[in-house]
């Protein structure tokens, strides 16, 4: 299996060159930045932005706790209990509390892919969940490769993707 995750990341890993999108910038203004491992990303200056109708723009686009509802969505679908998702990867009862209840809070990027190998949810289905909560999945590192690939072949045993991480010198879920 490591063989094939080896061969998975030299096919997808990505250098990836990403343009600044903002919709108060023209399309000249608009610089390419490179992403990836060599090179930093460059910002914009705040001022540029200054007269966008930023606040309509919010309104519009504001989606209310999308990443609840989809979250508890896939618990309902799989018929679990809220213990069977978090005693599984060892996710704390009280954080577990803090995201059915706090619709403010924000869960961190970890914390969803552990929900995602709990509910052992597909490749879309987590990129969806991560999304619903303004995370990804880039192609540009190796560590949401092998999180990639892990979904895409099924496998939710922490102690074997930890494994794969390991390999790669990533940083491991603490379980």
């Amino acid at each position: 299996m490591l063989d094939k995750l080896r061969k998975y990341i030299e096919e997808n890993f990505e250098e990836q060159i990403v343009y600044e999108e903002d919709f108060c910038l023209s399309s000249e203004a608009r610089r390419p930045m490179f992403m990836g491992k060599t090179s930093a990303r460059k910002s914009m200056p705040v001022n540029e932005c200054a007269s966008a109708p930023i606040n309509e723009y919010i309104e519009k686009n504001n989606n209310e706790n999308k990443f609840q509802t989809l979250l508890f969505k896939y618990i309902d679908d799989r018929n679990l209990k809220d213990s069977d998702v978090y005693n599984k990867v060892h996710i704390d009862r009280r954080l577990f509390s803090k995201i059915r209840s706090d619709n403010d809070y924000h869960p961190s990027k970890e914390t969803i892919i552990l929900l995602g190998i709990s509910l052992e949810l597909s490749e879309k289905e987590l990129l969806e969940l991560l999304e619903s909560a303004s995370y990804s999945l880039p192609k540009n590192n190796n560590f949401d490769l092998i999180i990639r690939f892990c979904f895409i072949n099924k496998i939710y045993n922490i102690s074997d993707i930890n494994y794969f991480l390991e390999q790669y010198n990533c940083k491991q879920f603490n379980y």
